[in-house]
């Protein structure tokens, strides 16, 4: 990522403000994985997996795909979008000057 704006930023803090999603994202950097294998590899439900890379996705941290196995089973993939933020003071700065006035009211996410 360039620079980054200050709702960019809101995003991408928040979804990486979480244990589960540090994991998940970690998960993923030898490369791609598919939901029921993260699911058992993390013990965490499906479904709670689900919502977690939702919120990664939306803040542009991990992309999905959906493909077809041999036997015709649908399979979701996910694997890391290469993204780099730097957390300056300056940074800060610069990405506030950039809030939308609902990020600035808390309700940009």
């Amino acid at each position: 990522m360039a620079e980054v704006t200050g709702d960019q930023m809101l995003r991408i803090l928040s979804a990486l403000g979480s244990g589960p999603r540090l994991r998940i994202v970690a998960s993923l950097v030898p490369g791609r994985n598919y939901v029921s294998q993260m699911a058992r590899d993390l013990q965490i439900s499906r479904p709670l997996l689900h919502l977690h890379l939702q919120r990664l996705e939306k803040a542009g941290l991990v992309q999905g795909h959906l493909e077809l196995s041999d036997d015709g089973k649908a399979m979701k993939f996910y694997e890391v979008t290469p993204f780099a933020v730097s957390l300056t003071p300056q940074a800060i700065a610069e990405a506030v000057e950039t809030l939308s006035s609902d990020a600035e009211r808390g309700e940009g996410e």
